[in-house]
């Protein structure tokens, strides 16, 4: 098993043990997170990346997860709630971050803020969430259930509501992102 894998799965169950990875092959977001960095690192016509790839394109219609496999993420994703998630391909996710379903983070197709998000490292994002447009969100940030973020996000702050407000914080995700990987 990979370290991106492996920090994946630490970050479900504080453990990377075989157990660990059977008990989280069960978690739809895992289980599909599996496949997707699968996906990234065999080639299109390689006979692993063919079967990966049918187990991504499977897991993507089962469990309405939408997250381009070239997307740039980094280690440490928790995908806990099965539902719908879009993710633009060309969209930035750091490391440590949590996704609650019904999430989208997409593009902006016109004006000053034209193109996907930069996501930082330890962003914890909720249900309904949506972010568009090119922006950063920057680390230690907890993005509040059905908030619409346009507009840059400075670290360790807390955004909610719709209009988005944005409350400082150094403790955002305190206790919101578990079992952190370095």
């Amino acid at each position: 098993m990979d370290a991106t894998i492996k920090a994946d799965l630490y970050r479900y169950t504080g453990e990377t043990g075989l157990k660990a990875f059977m008990k989280c092959l069960l978690t739809p977001g895992f289980r599909y997170t599996y496949f997707f960095r699968k996906v990234g690192r065999h080639g299109k016509y390689s006979l692993p990346g063919i079967i990966y790839r049918l187990f991504y394109y499977h897991y993507t219609f089962k469990f309405g997860f939408q997250i381009n496999h070239n997307t740039k993420v980094g280690k440490g994703l928790v995908i806990h709630h099965f539902g719908p998630i879009v993710i633009n391909k060309q969209a930035v996710i750091g490391d440590n971050c949590y996704i609650a379903h019904n999430v989208t983070i997409g593009q902006t197709n016109r004006g000053v803020r034209k193109g996907c998000p930069t996501i930082g490292n330890k962003v914890w994002i909720g249900t309904g969430a949506v972010i568009v447009g090119k922006i950063t969100i920057g680390d230690n940030v907890l993005i509040a259930p059905n908030t619409f973020v346009n507009f840059d996000v400075p670290a360790d702050c807390i955004v909610i509501g719709s209009p988005a407000k944005v409350i400082p914080n150094k403790e955002a995700t305190l206790d919101y992102i578990v079992n952190t990987v370095e």
